[in-house]
């Protein structure tokens, strides 16, 4: 027998990727000629996607699957070592996939998925809602962990003037999105973010800088509102994901700005590249500059001196979204923030 054509089919036929193809499938947004091209080719290779929607909403499959950015990064690591106890617990499977943070990977993991009729899916997603809004109305049950995906907004012509105005007065409007309809499992990354920088600033740090990454958009919005406008924008800075980018981006940071007297770094990729560009940089911590770090994880005890963290429950996180996927069956769960301690070791110390 033939085998039957699959969605990512359709896409390398098409040249698009498989998320575009959900899109054009279910009703949503694509260009003309990307829709045309790709219903053609659907056509073409007698690919039936209303088969996988009577599968999702007329049996279940049993087994989840668990997509996280990074496999080596010690907190999804602590966060899939929560799903997989909870799914133990209830006797499930787990198919477990990185995405190494590329939208486009993940688009692909979330198709491969549907075609093995996979309904259940938690993730730490790389994508906007423009790629999960599909996978929902699909009728996969999807819980996000740690964040949320970003999602597409038309601003008000009139909010926009009012943004615009803002800016102009060095302020910094929230982003306005559209939330999804999925629950998330997330630690309180305001309350976080906002006791650190208390913290600094009791230590008398004036001028503190915020090392960031990927899907870091809560934490960035909380450093700009608890360092208060006007806010320095030299002092905000991002890597792209990778050990190497961020190392660029610490390194970067204190060669430009030898004024700065803190930095916080939003995860823990991000605080070892700190640390080590420090080092290299003949940087001393905390005599000359003090390190602050979003996540605890087990070297961070061992660097001398030891780090002052912000701790998050990342086990907790990935096995209280494992119960609310586990949960979805009969009833819509709600969202969950989980909180987060400040850990209070040796890099901080007074401003010199």
């Amino acid at each position: 027998m033939a085998r039957r054509a699959t969605i990512k089919d359709v896409a390398e036929a098409a040249g698009v990727g498989v998320a575009t193809v959900s899109r054009v499938l279910s009703g949503g947004s694509a260009s003309p000629s990307t829709r045309e091209r790709v219903l053609a080719v659907a056509a073409q290779l007698d690919y039936r996607p209303s088969a996988l929607g009577r599968n999702l909403r007329q049996r279940r499959t049993g087994g989840m699957g668990l997509l996280v950015p990074d496999l080596t990064d010690t907190f999804f690591g602590q966060l899939a070592e929560g799903v997989l106890a909870c799914a133990r617990s209830a006797g499930e499977p787990v198919l477990l996939g990185s995405t190494g943070g590329d939208p486009e990977q993940e688009a692909d993991l979330v198709g491969m998925l549907l075609e093995q009729s996979v309904d259940r899916l938690i993730a730490v997603p790389s994508g906007d809602a423009e790629t999960w809004t599909p996978v929902i109305r699909a009728g996969m049950r999807v819980v996000f962990a740690d964040r949320v995906p970003a999602a597409p907004f038309q601003e008000d012509p009139g909010v926009a003037a009012v943004n615009d105005l803002m800016r102009l007065d060095g302020l910094s409007p929230a982003p306005q999105t559209r939330p999804l309809d999925a629950p998330a499992v997330v630690a309180d990354d305001r309350a976080g973010i906002r006791t650190a920088v208390r913290y600094l600033r009791g230590l008398g740090h004036k001028r503190i800088a915020f090392l960031g990454g990927p899907g870091q958009d809560s934490r960035v919005a909380a450093f700009r509102t608890a360092v208060g406008a006007p806010v320095d924008e030299e002092l905000v800075v991002f890597g792209t994901g990778s050990r190497d980018s961020a190392y660029a981006a610490a390194s970067g940071l204190f060669q430009s700005r030898p004024d700065l007297s803190a930095v916080v770094a939003g995860g823990n990729v991000l605080g070892e590249a700190a640390v080590l560009a420090a080092r290299e940089l003949d940087l001393r911590v905390p005599r000359d500059v003090s390190l602050v770090m979003y996540d605890d994880v087990p070297w961070a005890e061992l660097c001398s001196p030891p780090l002052t963290v912000i701790a998050q429950p990342g086990r907790d996180i990935g096995y209280r979204a494992a119960e609310l996927v586990l949960r979805a069956e009969t009833r819509k769960p709600r969202g969950v923030v989980l909180p987060t301690e400040l850990i209070v070791r040796g890099s901080c110390g007074p401003r010199r």
